[in-house]
């Protein structure tokens, strides 16, 4: 299978998930709790449709993991060799708040690895995607595609930048971020939502994304694959890479996300594994 080709249609199957939520963006849409008091909307829903419907068209013979149908028995899972892992609104809760910063994720995954990731943006179009291997690009709307790379260093003048959750800190992650300044001086932080803190890394916005609060594994994957074409990659706490083995729970790790060749990273390594 030519992965970079199917990478490309996903792109598309993306912008079109896209276009079904954006209906709802902004409007009185209804929102329900899920088992797990996370909130899911109309839109989430549709957007799930959408690439379920597109992703059996385009590889019939992919499973897909989505967070809107994730009931999927372990024993079941464990048979799977490679598999779609979804997030069809990542950000739910900003898209909730009426902001623009929220996703599409679609990963492909082949025995835990990511191959390619393509994390959509609906409401301005632009679209990034890449897999190791393979390069990342980040796609505007109505123009090429340019590609992008991470950064080893804050340019001259600027402060090294930490990219953090607006929602989710941990005693943990602040402990972190201390020894962090220690080492690389006063750090300057990026908030935003959704998966799009792996992207300000992918494309040299900015310099390192600590997690250490909870995630799932359809809120990384595709961006993972995004910064590991652009030279990053994504590492647990322990230093091991990152992955997305089958297994009973769908919560990921805590994790690092880093430009794979920084100096600091030694340093970072060994600050994380004091956690």
């Amino acid at each position: 299978m030519n992965d970079p080709q199917l990478m490309l249609q996903v792109v598309e199957l993306a912008r079109q998930a896209g276009k079904a939520i954006l209906p709802f963006w902004r409007a009185e849409v209804a929102v329900t709790a899920k088992a797990d008091d996370s909130p899911v909307t109309a839109a989430d829903l549709a957007a799930h449709e959408v690439i379920a419907k597109g992703l059996r068209a385009l590889a019939p013979e992919i499973p897909v993991l989505s967070e809107e149908d994730c009931n999927i028995p372990l024993s079941e899972r464990q048979q799977w060799q490679r598999w779609w892992l979804v997030d069809p609104l990542d950000g739910t809760k900003e898209f909730i708040a009426g902001t623009d910063e929220f996703t599409v994720n679609i990963a492909l995954i082949e025995q835990g690895r990511v191959v390619f990731g393509v994390v959509a943006m609906p409401t301005d179009g632009r679209c990034y995607y890449g897999g190791q291997g393979i390069g990342a690009w980040c796609a505007k709307a109505d123009a090429a595609p340019q590609a992008i790379q991470v950064r080893l260093a804050p340019a001259a003048g600027e402060r090294f930048t930490v990219v953090a959750s607006r929602r989710h800190s941990s005693p943990q992650q602040e402990a972190l971020l201390s020894g962090l300044s220690r080492a690389v001086g006063e750090l300057q932080l990026a908030n935003i939502g959704s998966s799009l803190k792996f992207c300000l890394l992918a494309e040299g916005a900015a310099d390192c994304y600590p997690r250490l609060a909870p995630t799932s594994q359809w809120d990384t994957a595709a961006a993972q694959g995004v910064l590991e074409g652009a030279g990053g990659e994504v590492l647990g706490l322990d230093g091991q890479a990152f992955s997305y083995p089958p297994r009973e729970s769908l919560l990921n790790p805590h994790f690092l996300a880093i430009p794979a060749a920084a100096a600091w990273r030694e340093r970072l390594l060994q600050l994380a594994l004091t956690m």
